[in-house]
């Protein structure tokens, strides 16, 4: 039995530092530098099967200089770059959306679609309606009721 323990002990330190190493960016300079990852690449790094890494990865928790983060986390899609060069994490396209509108005017707030626009002059191809999901996930509300009246 204490073979065993040590053994899942030993798989969890492995996957954790695969994942800090992929995401060492998202460590140094937060969301905006998170890159795309999915589990079957750590479970190549690791040689492990994808279900091992996701059966460890579930309701573990890492500290770090951040926060808390839970191991899932780190695992996120891609959304392609415009010009069809490197993608970004979509962590890393939630945090500017956040930015944006954190940064917007209150009285003219910016609608799902200007985001879309802004995005795209950034090199972000992404669709209103994922803006929108982003958007909900963080807990933002609509233009429209975002809008204050001074």
């Amino acid at each position: 039995m204490i073979k065993n323990i040590q053994q899942r002990f030993d798989t969890i330190l492995r996957v954790a530092q695969a994942i800090a190493e992929e995401q060492q960016a998202f460590f140094e300079q937060g969301e905006l530098a998170m890159k795309p990852m999915v589990l079957r690449s750590i479970a190549n790094r690791c040689e492990l099967h994808g279900s091992t890494v996701s059966r460890v990865t579930t309701n573990k928790y890492i500290l770090t200089p951040r926060g808390t983060f839970e191991l899932k986390y780190f695992f996120n899609s891609s959304i392609n770059a415009a010009d069809g060069s490197d993608s970004l994490a979509s962590e890393a396209v939630k945090e500017k959306n956040r930015q944006m509108i954190q940064k917007e005017d209150q009285r003219n707030p910016l609608s799902d679609q200007k985001i879309v626009e802004l995005l795209r002059t950034e090199n972000i191809d992404i669709a209103r309606r994922t803006v929108a999901k982003y958007r909900d996930m963080l807990g933002i509300l609509s233009s429209g009721k975002r809008k204050k009246v001074i």
